[in-house]
């Protein structure tokens, strides 16, 4: 190709593979249908093959546009670190950090911690990118992670901060309705709150269960957030967070001596960063704020 396609081009390709419309992708970007149109005729123009193939139900990529999505997620990771990179100032911290946590710790945790900051640095703004899924700091998908594994690339600045105690919980309610278990033993008589799928995570917890499987229980999510609602709720027993659940007089934490798992916790970020004065400050701020989180109240009222 004599002439590069550009990155509009290339914005607007992600946003209608993802999107899976052209309407889709126009809401997303908050540009004009025709506009969109334009940019997928002239990508493809310049690549020499269609991306799409259009239909009633949508556009539909095709096995070339499925060989480069990937580049193209790359190309807007990158280029959403560059703006924030460039929002940045050199008198003060300010301009844009992006955290990627999980569900409960971006949900349940990390608010008071992020709201201190921006009362201290009203310049900074602050991006939450909730996922159990590990994104990737190499690439640029988030600039600080908080992470529940030890980081093991390389060009990372990784910080450990801890251990978040896990443990069985369940509301007062259930347990009046229900009884309290005794024993691990027990469980299975009871309403259960667990996951949907497994993955290598669940199943490097599965031994602290003993038997029980994925039919075992009476509700299933993969959200985090929605078991941490339903055990709220009444619904059944469930794993929580120790500190997150001492913050709710209701649920009552059991068996502690026969379940008390840790999540070893991590806080790393590329290490072109280091000298970044927003993401340092954003970095210390977390790190003292999860600290404290574990250090403090790891247990609700036990049965």
């Amino acid at each position: 190709m004599d002439n590069q396609p550009s990155w509009d081009l290339y914005r607007s390709f992600l946003a209608v593979l993802e999107g899976g419309s052209l309407s889709a992708a126009a809401r997303d970007l908050g540009l004009a249908q025709p506009t969109l149109g334009r940019h997928i005729d002239a990508l493809e123009g310049a690549l020499g093959y269609a991306l799409f193939v259009r239909s009633q139900h949508g556009y539909l990529p095709t096995e070339h546009a499925l060989q480069l999505k990937p580049y193209a997620q790359s190309l807007a990771a990158t280029a959403s670190a560059l703006l924030r990179a460039a929002s940045g100032s050199a008198e003060a911290p300010r301009g844009t950090v992006r955290i990627t946590a999980s569900e409960v710790v971006g949900c349940e945790v990390l608010p008071p911690i992020v709201a201190r900051l921006h009362l201290q640095y009203p310049g900074l703004q602050i991006e939450l990118a909730l996922s159990n899924r590990a994104q990737d700091l190499l690439k640029r998908e988030a600039d600080i992670a908080v992470r529940m594994l030890p980081p093991v690339q390389e060009a990372l600045v990784a910080r450990r901060v801890g251990a978040i105690e896990l443990g069985l919980h369940a509301h007062r309610d259930y347990l009046a309705r229900r009884g309290t278990p005794a024993t691990l033993a027990d469980l299975p008589a009871h309403a259960l709150i667990g996951y949907d799928h497994e993955t290598a995570f669940i199943r490097g917890m599965k031994h602290h269960l003993g038997d029980l499987t994925r039919a075992s229980f009476a509700l299933r999510s993969d959200s985090d957030m929605a078991q941490l609602s339903a055990l709220r709720a009444g619904f059944g027993i469930g794993i929580c967070q120790a500190g997150v659940a001492a913050r709710d007089p209701a649920l009552v934490r059991l068996l502690p001596e026969a379940f008390a798992p840790k999540l070893e916790t991590w806080i790393a970020m590329h290490e072109d960063l280091r000298n970044s004065k927003r993401c340092a400050v954003v970095f210390a701020a977390l790190a003292d704020g999860l600290q404290a989180y574990i250090n403090g109240p790891q247990a609700a009222k036990t049965a």
